[in-house]
């Protein structure tokens, strides 16, 4: 009896750090120190000395069943994205600058190719966020998951300055909220996606028109990576005062936590264009508009407060980002919390 005969093969893990390093390296930063490998990843934090009170903050996350429609379309190249962008766009949220990333692949058997594949897309998300991909770990897992399945979360550590910290504190009665489109349904409400829609083959694999793609690769489509997007709203002098992003939950549970008491947020529903998909999920679910609010991003995956001075001025940068925003809503006195109209 040896390892292999157990069902964990070593050489396999070898040969699945080899296949990703290539990915790995298109990451890095000047201030990596190490090298793929090692049992630790070091970053250097040389340059934040010039900050006035360095703040750490972080972000860790998973992709959800989101997962399982890569194992029924076998295709594995972006899903790690979504890894990325839940953990990085918590970090942006609060203001922050994404320094690096790590992974974690669980699976019951280590096929280096299938791997390498994920971890492409986990060094693709990285690039979007202009984080580096320092580390990360791919534990096979004979008889705790099927061959053919894995798990994939991260960790994503960010560096701002205390003072420009996105709090919601100076939040007022007048501020407007702007919201910036999602690619889709991001990676959240899988479990009720996989309810509504049939998870056969033949089934994802149809054409809409409407969705202008199959139904598979629409759901598969990678969330979205609002860093630079947020980054550019900051370096056109804007202040954003409070910031949202929209994940499990939807509108009901992730807009309040963008308030601070004695503020209500309002949110005009016909103020941007609802993507298709959407409405697929509600026609063929029979679910009630509460609960897709309640539940997915409906086409805004961010949303930011700013004073009203400077509402054009944010809608030209998040545009100059290649992304588009709409005004959504406006903050009023009020319980904290949301209304929808």
């Amino acid at each position: 009896m040896d390892y292999k005969k157990a069902g964990v093969d070593i050489e396999a893990g070898y040969k699945s750090v080899e296949l990703m390093k290539k990915y790995v390296q298109e990451t890095m930063r000047p201030e990596v120190l190490t090298n793929l490998g090692g049992f630790s990843g070091a970053f250097s934090l040389e340059r934040i000395k010039n900050m006035e009170k360095p703040t750490l903050v972080s972000g860790t996350d998973g992709v959800g069943t989101k997962l399982k429609l890569a194992f029924l379309l076998d295709k594995h190249d972006t899903i790690g994205i979504d890894c990325v962008a839940m953990c990085v766009n918590d970090i942006a949220c609060a203001g922050g600058e994404p320094l690096f990333f790590l992974d974690y692949i669980a699976c019951g058997k280590n096929e280096p190719e299938k791997i390498a594949s994920i971890v492409s897309g986990v060094a693709d998300g990285c690039k979007q966020a202009g984080a580096a991909l320092i580390g990360g770990e791919t534990a096979e897992m004979p008889g705790f998951y099927s061959e053919d399945e894995y798990d994939l979360a991260g960790f994503a550590v960010g560096i701002v300055d205390e003072k420009d910290l996105i709090t919601g504190k100076d939040l007022n009665p007048g501020d407007i909220l702007v919201g910036i489109t999602s690619s889709g349904v991001h990676s959240n409400g899988f479990s009720l996606v996989r309810n509504v829609f049939s998870m056969e083959q033949d089934a994802l694999n149809t054409y809409y028109d409407s969705l202008q793609t199959t139904l598979g690769e629409a759901l598969l489509t990678p969330t979205k990576i609002y860093v630079k997007t947020l980054h550019s709203v900051k370096e056109a002098g804007i202040t954003i005062k409070a910031c949202s992003h929209i994940t499990g939950g939807g509108f009901y549970e992730n807009i309040p936590r963008m308030l601070k008491d004695g503020t209500r947020a309002i949110i005009r529903k016909d103020s941007y264009p609802i993507p298709p998909i959407f409405d697929m999920l509600a026609d063929s679910g029979d679910i009630e508009e509460k609960m897709m609010y309640n539940t997915f991003n409906m086409g805004l995956g961010m949303i930011v407060a700013v004073g009203e001075a400077d509402v054009d001025k944010t809608l030209q940068a998040v545009r100059a980002a290649g992304e588009k925003p709409y005004i959504v809503g406006q903050i009023e006195a009020g319980e904290k919390g949301v209304t929808l109209c």
